[in-house]
């Protein structure tokens, strides 16, 4: 089984690229959930959400404590909040950063980084700094758990014929721009 934690601040889509991400499994023929932990946090607030994949039907119904990849979608939690607790050996940190992969695994003692500057291609492919679809990218070329194109169905019907487009070409290019160190 696949399970990643995905930190990010209220606001900034963490919620829905879970959900994103689960619908797209499930319609490629694997059992998936997402869901998100949070309480009365307001927009601007740290969250966690969760995704889980596996080939078979999942029965576990609890937050992911030892994930295999943890996405990060917002770079100012990174001296915040411990995103690599629990991460499995050779698990992989997702993350949306200016920095090198390199620098980035020696700052916080990583082992493994895919790293996007995901706020940049939001604000030029969208023209706003919501990097969920964005980091879905990044996510995807780290994990290979479905295919770019595989997502696009998902993102046409949640985004609708207005965002769907610019959205899945956020995807596309954080994919194709992601560094896996």
């Amino acid at each position: 089984m696949l399970e990643i934690r995905l930190h990010g601040r209220g606001g900034q889509g963490g919620v829905t690229s879970a959900e994103l991400l689960a619908r797209a499994a499930i319609n490629k023929g694997s059992y998936a959930q997402a869901f998100p932990s949070f309480g009365p946090e307001r927009r601007g607030a740290p969250v966690v959400a969760f995704v889980r994949v596996d080939d078979k039907r999942i029965r576990v119904r609890e937050k992911i404590y030892d994930p295999n990849m943890v996405m990060v979608l917002d770079p100012t939690l990174l001296d915040i909040v411990d995103v690599a607790e629990g991460l499995k050996d050779g698990g992989v940190i997702i993350v949306n950063s200016s920095m090198d992969p390199d620098e980035l695994k020696k700052k916080y003692g990583w082992n493994k980084v895919a790293q996007v500057n995901a706020d940049t291609v939001a604000m030029e492919e969208l023209g706003v700094p919501i990097t969920n679809t964005t980091m879905l990218g990044a996510l995807l070329k780290a994990s290979g758990i479905v295919s770019v194109d595989d997502m696009e169905e998902v993102i046409q019907d949640r985004f609708g014929p207005k965002l769907g487009p610019k959205n899945f070409k956020a995807l596309k290019r954080a994919f194709e721009e992601t560094q896996v160190a």
